[in-house]
């Protein structure tokens, strides 16, 4: 693992030299959009809704969405004056109860090693925190924004995790009738509860759906179900070269036509004179397609002259 922030817990006096790893990863499947057809990938453009150009990420700033709509565009300067900090303290602000913390109101955890100066007090701390059946409520400053988070141990490691501000959880807005209930329904219910007791082990459980895809991939790999994609060009942004590109092959696309159609002219004046050709000159070499306008108008007067001269002027080609 590689660590993302360094800095130090402090409670009290005592200040803990710490490294912060990210505690989890996520493994959920993911998928890429692609062209079904070609198995292309689907790329997606920066357009601006009102004019329909594409916005360059020079041109793009931050803007802020009124309750009417309206939209207050934030720059840099205005962002630069907003309240941040580049702390490197895990400041220690209470020690409180375990059961005080509602879980919905964690976000992400985080792992902390201690530095080889702040082992003894990290170890007192970890003793401390697991003596006390408590958590400590800290503030951190990650990304440069204040966050609430707690400390609490796990495994002999003192884990980090970030905290939602508490108007970010959400109140239902929905009232559940409270219907009859009978004991004989309370006291099967409590059986059920009883039967299906036991202890959480999370190796218990397992992703079935990311098992089930990489098998079907793995089938298809070996039925040869696969698209070999060519490797993708640019193409935003460059609206100019694709223009240039696509007029290159129009012309490219009329040459080729008219070479065929010189070639199929030239095709229909020589029938005539291939028609009297006698064997010998026809098992000679043929003239290549491509002549010049003088060689053509010697082979128009060529048919005029007598035998003799057509088996001379066939040698010469030859």
């Amino acid at each position: 693992m590689r660590a993302i922030w360094k800095g130090a817990v402090s409670f009290g006096l005592v200040n803990v030299p710490v490294k912060l790893y990210s505690a989890t990863e996520s493994h959920d499947v993911s998928f890429r959009q692609v062209h079904a057809e070609d198995g292309g990938r689907i790329r997606y453009q920066r357009v601006c809704a009102i004019d329909g150009e594409e916005v360059p990420y020079a041109d793009i700033a931050k803007g802020y969405e009124t309750e009417d709509g309206e939209m207050v565009i934030l720059t840099d300067d205005d962002m630069a004056q907003l309240p941040s900090t580049s702390s490197r303290e895990i400041a220690v602000e209470k020690f409180v109860p375990s059961d005080q913390i509602d879980p919905m109101l964690f976000e992400k955890s985080y792992y902390l090693e201690p530095e080889k100066s702040g082992a003894k007090p990290y170890a007192l701390l970890r003793q401390a925190l697991l003596d006390a059946d408590r958590m400590a409520v800290v503030t951190v400053a990650l990304r440069q924004r204040t966050t609430i988070a707690v400390l609490r141990v796990r495994d002999d490691v003192i884990v980090l995790q970030t905290m939602m501000w508490p108007d970010e959880i959400r109140t239902p807005d929905f009232s559940i009738e409270p219907g009859e209930v009978k004991d004989t329904e309370v006291k099967m219910a409590t059986m059920l509860v009883e039967t299906l007791a036991g202890d959480f082990d999370p190796s218990e459980f397992e992703d079935d759906y990311a098992a089930a895809v990489e098998t079907m991939v793995k089938t298809k790999i070996e039925g040869g179900e696969m698209k070999r994609t060519p490797t993708s060009t640019k193409s935003s942004g460059e609206v100019v070269d694709l223009l240039a590109a696509l007029q290159r092959s129009v012309d490219a696309a009329k040459s080729g036509r008219r070479g065929n159609e010189e070639s199929e002219e030239s095709k229909d004046e020589s029938s005539g004179t291939e028609s009297k050709k006698t064997s010998a000159a026809k098992a000679t070499k043929k003239a290549p397609a491509k002549k010049s306008a003088a060689k053509k108008a010697a082979a128009k007067k060529s048919t005029a002259k007598k035998s003799t001269a057509k088996k001379t002027a066939a040698k010469k080609a030859s």
